[in-house]
């Protein structure tokens, strides 16, 4: 699975995740950037940022999968718990055009593509 790790996750998740067999970059870019590149190099784009479900400020159409991930703290354990599992338990095609809002206690999946 190859991913897009945005910038504000630490260089810790992605070595945990590297760890685990993903194919994974960390970003260094504003938003609009970060989702050409993944969109470029077919990466699923995992963020804290809630622009990617603000299609007012970065509208998503198609794309290989945005995942917001919602944890209080966001130190790496707490993220690293439920992302970890979660995409354990996903193929990454299953991402393809869907915002996904993944928290402790739910996950929820908006289709974003142009084709619903």
């Amino acid at each position: 699975m190859k991913l897009y790790l945005d910038q504000m996750f630490s260089t810790e998740l992605a070595e945990l995740l590297r760890a685990r067999g993903y194919d994974v970059v960390r970003a260094r870019a504003d938003d609009a950037a970060v989702l050409a590149r993944a969109v470029e190099g077919e990466r699923t784009v995992i963020t804290l940022d809630k622009d990617f479900g603000d299609w007012v400020v970065l509208p998503l159409s198609e794309h290989p999968g945005v995942i917001r991930v919602r944890v209080h703290p966001t130190l790496t354990a707490n993220v690293a718990a439920i992302l970890v599992p979660f995409l354990a338990a996903h193929d990454q095609a299953e991402f393809r055009d869907h915002l996904i809002i993944l928290s402790r206690t739910s996950e929820r999946w908006i289709n974003t593509g142009t084709q619903k």
